[in-house]
């Protein structure tokens, strides 16, 4: 999408040194001198708008599908090419394929979008009801055309809530019917729950999900990404019978923090094993499958302002031991009961962590120590580099769930229009958590945060501090009693001595 960006951008180039490029590649995109030389042309087509390109850069949406559809069809008549087009590429070239895809191009053979959310309001500018502008405004000011841009800041401002505008924004993955090779990680901010969701809703059965330890950059240049990614296109774009179709359906990555990690096949996702454990919160700090009989209360400072360096205040901390080894897989689920004296409207963020026998909270570093040649202590906290544990969040007037989107493992709002809560009054927040797979040793601990702030990490650290806090005074947590608070989590029987 952006030439002029590369992987410098990154503090140590999330561990690819720039003799693994040639320099050719657009950024998030193949390398052409590689993939020249496995007997593929690369076509880096400018989005609408983009340097020289003519018209209005637009962001996604069935409009950039309709556009793809036209480059799909014109690159199939060039004399070079065979007839197949496969589309394939991270972040916005990976979304653009979900749009892209969903129009049916007749020429186009197979999609490999790696990582690529799906929903622009509900997985990034909006999540949660909650505006998170950072990020897109930082990408907006970076956007180069000569004429104009599709304004999606001054949209939200203007209409917040769910309308046919922000509709047109969530991929139609329904419709997609070729082959498709999905990359998901849980490290990015921005893609998980969309590739997940991709795979999910895909219509076809042609359809694989690789989900990797480590940041999807990294993944992107690694000889053995490229090399299995060669396979799909082989099977698909040229017809060879490679065995492609034996490749498991799906395959995960479970992290065990800065430990080897663990990988293991199944047969679709969700998981159809998965069993869901509910803890209940408690005023003493702990995560317990007991409820508490008393009715409690706990409180923080809402308006603190997030660093995003892992270190804020005003954040209630609850944790779970496990007596035994365990594999957490999947969305996790919280339904809290909050209150705010002072105002009719709640942001509230929650946040899993993995936690040391000792109750010390751990940072996973997503590029290998040897890619990195630095010790854990000396890697710059950016997400791009660490990942703290999967979040949620949810604004209060946005509680009301959406039946029509909602899964038994995902509940979704109603982003449509607001219910204000009445000053004091307690509601049941009903807050999603993208999903994460982590394994805990006996003795290791599960950490639930709750906050009145985003308790990320920035991805770049020019925008640290930018989040900031639309809260007023102090959240009340209540615990106990009747319709107590909760956190449901994913746990699935695994072999731990193979994988």
């Amino acid at each position: 999408m952006a030439g002029h960006f590369n992987l410098s951008i990154i503090p140590d180039r999330v561990g690819v040194p720039e003799s693994r490029v040639s320099g050719f590649e657009k950024f998030e995109a193949p390398d052409p001198a590689e993939w020249t030389a496995r007997g593929y042309a690369i076509v880096n087509v400018d989005s609408r708008g983009v340097y020289d390109s003519e018209g209005d850069i637009r962001w996604l949406g069935s409009a950039e599908g309709r556009d793809g559809y036209d480059a799909v069809e014109e690159i199939a008549k060039m004399p070079w090419c065979n007839g197949s087009v496969g589309l394939v590429g991270n972040s916005w070239l990976g979304m653009a394929q979900w749009f892209i895809a969903a129009e049916q191009p007749p020429h186009l053979k197979c999609i490999a979008p790696l990582e690529a959310a799906s929903d622009m309001y509900r997985e990034l500018l909006c999540r949660g009801g909650i505006p998170q502008w950072p990020f897109w405004g930082f990408l907006a000011e970076t956007m180069c055309g000569r004429n104009r841009q599709e304004d999606v800041k001054g949209m939200l401002d203007e209409y917040p809530l769910m309308n046919e505008y922000w509709e047109d924004k969530r991929a139609q993955i329904g419709r997609i019917n070729v082959p498709a090779y999905i990359l998901a990680s849980y490290s990015t901010l921005l893609h998980t729950m969309g590739s997940f969701r991709g795979y999910e809703e895909l219509g076809n059965k042609r359809k694989w999900l690789r989900v990797h330890p480590t940041q999807e950059w990294f993944d992107l240049y690694q000889t053995s990404t490229n090399d299995e990614l060669q396979m799909f296109f082989d099977r698909y774009m040229k017809g060879i019978q490679n065995g492609w179709e034996e490749t498991p359906r799906v395959r995960v990555s479970l992290l065990q923090f800065n430990q080897p990690i663990v990988n293991y096949p199944f047969d679709t996702w969700p998981v159809p094993t998965t069993r869901y454990e509910t803890l209940y919160l408690a005023k003493d700090g702990t995560l317990s499958k007991k409820a508490p009989l008393r009715a409690d209360m706990l409180s923080y400072q809402s308006d603190v302002r997030s660093l995003q360096i892992d270190s804020d205040s005003e954040e209630l901390r609850f944790e779970y031991t496990f007596p035994r080894k365990t594999c957490f897989l999947g969305c996790s689920r919280t339904l809290l009961r909050m209150s705010c004296p002072e105002y009719d409207d709640m942001d509230v963020f929650v946040q899993l962590r993995k936690a040391d026998r000792d109750g010390h909270i751990l940072q996973n570093i997503n590029i290998p120590f040897q890619a990195l040649e630095k010790g854990a202590e000396e890697i710059e906290s950016v997400n791009p580099l660490k990942y703290l544990g999967p979040t949620g969040a949810l604004r209060a007037s946005h509680r009301a769930i959406d039946p029509k989107l909602s899964t038994p493992f995902w509940s979704e709002h109603d982003y449509t229009s607001r219910e204000p809560v009445e000053r004091g009054d307690i509601v049941t927040m009903d807050i999603g958590i993208w999903q994460t797979g982590i394994v805990f040793d006996a003795g290791e601990r599960l950490v639930l945060k709750v906050s009145g702030h985003n308790m990320t990490l920035a991805e770049f650290t020019a925008l640290r501090e930018q989040l900031t806090a639309a809260n007023v005074g102090r959240h009340v947590l209540h615990v106990g009693g009747t319709n107590q608070s909760r956190l449901m989590i994913p746990l699935v029987e695994i072999d731990h001595d193979s994988g």
